[in-house]
């Protein structure tokens, strides 16, 4: 799991090398999800059985079918224990199953019952006790349905709290799962568990990376890399990519009377609605640049589109409790507004109409190319060098 750098990968990863290693033909990696009472495969790696799919989009399992993932857990705790793998088996010696060829019981000393439909073997006061035997008739019913034999189900713990469940299978006539298979599914999960959790750490950084910490948008650094890949495309395939840029007004009076408190709230809120209206434009996204100043890049919709979107944005901020209102400027190469051969333009070109817009105190956007081609007063004005005057903001030096 070391090389995996996505979640997606990080589960496939845990997968493959449990199914592997413990000798199964099917694992499986689920996830608990606690406020909806079920479990969630994330992946499904080996041979797949009828409905699975690798990386199924619905596939959920009520945990009121399966309370041994919360039940046996806390049981396992609450007695100052670990929590540990189980075996299920499709049929065991004497029982109805899915038909000859499963070995016999490896360890038919299996010990006491919990009182939970799983039986340990025994191991007295000293040294874990693992669980072999569960008695789960969705589990049971899972198995043979699917032509299997028998599973063992091994509880993922992350941050001291069950997680979720490696899952790994054999098929019905292989060898079935017995103790020393439970024992290392057990250190199996906890390595998986290891594994997401680093995961988890560095999705998050990659996200602190990209995102903007007080509205939650994207940040400078995520439109560079989109605009330059969105540009990539339109150079290569003529994909329509529109920057529309917006300075939120009033800012500066709400920090000086209310209080910078007040001033990070109408960011926040401006910031929803940017992101509401981006919504409604497939694949864009919303950013503030910094300041008061904020934009959508978008990739594929027409000009028209975009500006129906900006249109929208500009009378949802109008509404907002606080501020006045926003400045919004937009430049597409859907329009008529010269050759875009670089993030650099297109900045310009929607920066440039931005400041016609706050300087006409329009309620509407400004857009680029829409007045008269290359005699447009927005082309001109960011063909202009004394546009780029020094007051400008930062970001505008790289015009």
């Amino acid at each position: 799991m070391a090389a995996a750098h996505t979640p997606r990968e990080a589960v496939r990863s845990a997968a493959a090398a449990a199914r592997t290693a413990l000798g199964g033909s099917f694992a499986a990696v689920s996830v608990w999800e606690r406020e909806l009472g079920r479990l969630r495969v994330l992946v499904n790696n080996g041979e797949l059985g009828e409905g699975e799919e690798e990386f199924p989009d619905a596939e959920f399992y009520p945990v009121h079918e399966f309370p041994e993932i919360t039940e046996f857990l806390h049981e396992q705790w609450a007695r100052g224990g670990e929590p540990h793998a189980w075996v299920e088996v499709a049929a065991w010696p004497g029982e109805d199953g899915p038909g000859p060829g499963l070995a016999p019981d490896p360890a038919p000393d299996r010990g006491a019952d919990l009182g939970l439909g799983l039986e340990l073997s025994p191991g007295g006061g000293e040294g874990p006790r693992t669980a072999l035997r569960g008695i789960s008739p969705g589990r049971v019913a899972a198995l043979r349905r699917r032509g299997r034999g028998s599973c063992v189900v091994a509880p993922i713990v992350l941050h001291g709290r069950a997680w979720g469940e490696l899952y790994v299978a054999r098929r019905a006539g292989d060898p079935v799962f017995g103790r020393a298979d439970a024992d290392f599914a057990t250190v199996l999960a906890a390595v998986t568990a290891a594994g997401i959790a680093q995961t988890e750490r560095l999705e998050e950084a990659r996200r602190l990376a990209f995102t903007d910490p007080l509205t939650g948008l994207g940040n400078r650094r995520a439109v560079d890399i989109r605009l330059d890949e969105a540009l990539e495309e339109h150079r290569r395939d003529g994909v329509v990519v529109s920057l529309v840029m917006c300075d939120l007004n009033g800012l500066k009076q709400v920090n000086d009377t209310l209080g910078h408190a007040v001033g990070d709230r109408l960011l926040e809120r401006f910031g929803s609605v940017l992101s509401l209206c981006g919504a409604m434009l497939p694949g864009a996204l919303a950013a503030r640049l910094g300041g008061d100043e904020f934009c959508l890049v978008e990739v594929g919709p027409s000009a028209d589109e975009v500006v129906r979107v900006a249109d929208e944005l500009c009378r949802r901020a109008a509404e907002l409790e606080l501020g006045e209102g926003v400045a919004c400027g937009v430049a597409s190469t859907g329009d008529p507004i010269g050759p875009v051969n670089s993030a650099r333009r297109l900045f310009r070109l929607a920066d440039a109409a931005q400041y016609r817009a706050k300087a006409a105190r329009s309620a509407k956007p400004v857009v680029a190319g829409r007045e008269g081609g290359p005699e447009d007063p927005v082309v001109r004005l960011a063909d202009t060098p004394a546009h780029r005057a020094p007051e400008r903001r930062t970001f505008r030096g790289r015009l």
